[in-house]
């Protein structure tokens, strides 16, 4: 615990690493020329970039030129449906997006349908936020033009089949013609990066989205991988940066602490910090269920359906806004949901209700998120500072079913 503090709102954002703290520093104080300026301290500012883009294009399995760097998960995800959108409207007026997608998804894919006229198909999900690759690739229609999948959602924990559904697509694209290499497949890796392998090409991707805050790094910078040959028209028009695909001058010191977290979270292993964030998830379901049996997990237990740092808990009867305050003042700190949804207070999550949550189950829900930092130590006292904030809210009675 850092101060007295357990922080379990990490599929908001994360602490940054060390690593990446003095990256930022020295580029703010040292590195602080212009990537684009052709003297010496311009070419090690563009140095830094490149070095960044190289890690980041390692930690997704990619090229580094095929990594635009942006300011954010949120614009790389507008980059992707909207870039795309707009490069290929003489080939497709259809997008395929699932129920359960990040807001800065769906509000994109609402304003394809409202503001320049696509149609747009929302998938299902079952009942653990899941969605069925059948019922995505049933979904494609001829004038598809973009798929967009998240990996990791990051309400719920649950894992879509990306790569099933990125075969699926692939079979069916044309080879040659005016829809050559169509539909797209968008993936949304922004809760994946740092926690699960990212590869785009075992999903077969043509797009896809990570940030630098949900992976330790700071905030205010992202990325995202476009596969050689996919057009996009840019968000922002301006000299060339970024291959032509973002303009502006690059957040050098942002870009540098992205690159310089991946480095220190690839030094201590990605799927040993997954298998340890994953031994705690169950740790703290096992200890809220044992002593409050009536607490409902929505999403996914199995570790091979949920990822490793998300877990969402309901205590109907609780509104989960005063939990969520009643743990404040132990010092534990989780969420009521999407961090990015906390604007549009009073609304259930999209997320439970596609996922068929009663009222009194969606509204009670509290969002509790690991990092490969959490300890068995702080599992323990947050499970503890929730059950006993339950009973207090419920006078007691320790929630037998």
């Amino acid at each position: 615990m850092t101060g007295g503090a357990v922080y379990l709102d990490n599929a908001a954002t994360t602490r940054p690493v060390a690593e990446a703290v003095e990256a930022v520093r020295r580029a703010m104080e040292e590195g602080y020329g212009n990537p684009s300026s052709r003297h010496r301290l311009g070419l090690e500012a563009a140095s830094v970039v490149d070095s960044a883009r190289e890690r980041v294009a390692a930690a997704v399995g990619a090229r580094a030129g095929d990594i635009v760097f942006t300011g954010g998960g949120s614009e790389a995800n507008n980059l992707a449906l909207k870039g795309a959108a707009w490069a290929y409207a003489r080939a497709g007026r259809h997008v395929v997006v699932s129920a359960v997608e990040h807001p800065s998804v769906l509000e994109a894919a609402r304003w394809l349908e409202d503001g320049i006229g696509l149609e747009v198909s929302l998938v299902p999900v079952e009942r653990d936020g899941r969605v069925r690759a059948d019922a995505v690739l049933g979904a494609v229609r001829e004038d598809t033009l973009l798929v967009s999948l998240m990996h990791v959602n990051n309400e719920v924990g649950a894992v879509q089949p990306v790569a099933e559904v990125g075969l699926g697509l692939a079979a069916r694209r044309p080879a040659s013609g005016r829809r050559k290499g169509l539909p797209l497949f968008h993936v949304d890796a922004v809760q994946s990066l740092g926690r699960l392998t990212v590869d785009v090409e075992a999903w077969k991707a043509d797009l896809v989205s990570v940030s630098a805050h949900k992976a330790h790094g700071p905030k205010g910078v992202g990325a995202l991988y476009v596969r050689p040959g996919v057009r996009l028209v840019p968000l922002v028009h301006g000299g060339g940066h970024e291959a032509g695909r973002r303009g502006g001058t690059e957040n050098v010191p942002g870009i540098a602490g992205f690159g310089a977290a991946l480095a220190a979270l690839a030094a201590a292993g990605t799927e040993e910090a997954a298998e340890r964030m994953t031994g705690l998830r169950r740790l703290l379901i096992r200890l809220v269920r044992e002593r409050w049996p009536a607490v409902v997990v929505n999403g996914p237990e199995d570790p091979g359906a949920a990822a490793p740092h998300i877990v969402s808990l309901s205590f109907p009867g609780v509104p989960g806004e005063v939990l969520q305050h009643h743990l404040e003042e132990s010092s534990v700190y989780v969420s009521t949901g999407s961090a990015c949804s906390s604007h549009h207070r009073g609304r259930p999550s999209h997320v439970l209700e596609a996922m068929g949550c009663p009222p009194e189950v969606a509204g009670s829900a509290i969002r509790i998120s690991l990092s490969r930092f959490t300890t068995a130590e702080e599992i323990e006292h947050a499970a503890r500072a929730i059950v006993e904030a339950v009973g207090r809210l419920t006078g007691g009675g320790g929630g037998e079913r």
